[in-house]
């Protein structure tokens, strides 16, 4: 049996989503939690591995039981509670009440669904806050501060200029023969009720520190550090460039995956598989 499920963690204390030796991950504390309610070495499935200090409110991952953990999907709950659905309620259970990662809902996966290859898009809010607004220790965790008032109407027209099928080498960091072209979907900057400058960025997949870089570059236009139209030149030199910070991981937020129909799912985790051997 295939399950989905649907995860939220605060990355502030996590050293990222993969599990690693002698350090504290969303993976390996999940696994860990699993484990002790189905036995067994439960390994997920992640539609996008975050880095150290990224949160996430709408990650998705899937797992594969064996017969004797599906053997130990017995509701805990009072009602019959469907054992499946049941299981995000005895995780939160191991977790603790404030603890911070959480599994929302779990359900049984479609077939052919496959949390990281499946996946069409994923996407991802940053949230900065510039000097128009008074410190707010409440948002440290999950907002950058940037100095000066930044011009969003800038901001917001640079990140525009960026989209479509492009090679980002510009704003990712170099992984040895990993490919740096992606679909950028979506790119915009608004400010909030609150006043706080949130991106959304919407792209196919996303290489190593890809959406930090972007919003970066875009906050250095918005402090009049660069002009709206370098920001397509620099990705048309798709080289790494000194001329924009990568801002930090406290402001990045996966928000979304999407997957297509279930119907799809299968071509769709072939299709990727095949381009991603290719590469």
């Amino acid at each position: 049996m295939r399950i989905r499920l649907d995860i939220a963690y605060d990355g502030t204390h996590f050293r990222g989503w993969a599990r690693q030796p002698g350090l504290r991950t969303v993976q390996g504390t999940l696994e860990a939690a699993i484990a002790r309610i189905l036995g067994g070495d439960p390994r997920l499935v992640v539609a996008g591995r975050t880095d150290a200090g990224v949160h996430a409110a709408g990650q998705v991952a899937h797992l594969d039981l064996d017969a004797q953990q599906e053997s130990r999907l017995t509701p805990r709950r009072r009602g019959g509670a469907d054992p499946v659905s049941d299981l995000a309620h005895r995780i939160r259970g191991v977790l603790g009440a404030y603890a911070d990662a959480t599994v929302h809902r779990v359900s049984v996966a479609p077939e052919g669904f496959d949390a990281r290859f499946a996946a069409v898009w994923r996407r991802y809010a940053y949230r900065v806050a510039d000097e128009s607004l008074a410190y707010d220790p409440l948002e440290r965790a999950r907002t950058t501060t940037a100095r000066g008032r930044l011009d969003v109407a800038a901001m917001d027209a640079a990140a525009r200029s960026l989209v479509g099928l492009h090679d980002f080498a510009a704003y990712c960091k170099p992984r040895p023969e990993a490919t740096t072209i992606r679909t950028l979907l979506e790119f915009d900057w608004t400010r909030d009720e609150a006043g706080i400058l949130v991106a959304n960025v919407k792209a196919d997949a996303f290489c190593h520190s890809m959406v930090r870089g972007l919003v970066g570059a875009c906050v250095a236009v918005g402090a009049g550090r660069l002009a709206p139209a370098a920001l397509a030149r620099l990705r048309d030199d798709a080289q790494r460039t000194s001329a924009f910070a990568v801002l930090a991981a406290r402001g990045l937020t996966l928000t979304e995956v999407g997957y297509p129909a279930d119907d799809l799912l299968g071509a769709r985790a072939e299709q990727t598989r095949a381009r991603r051997d290719q590469e």
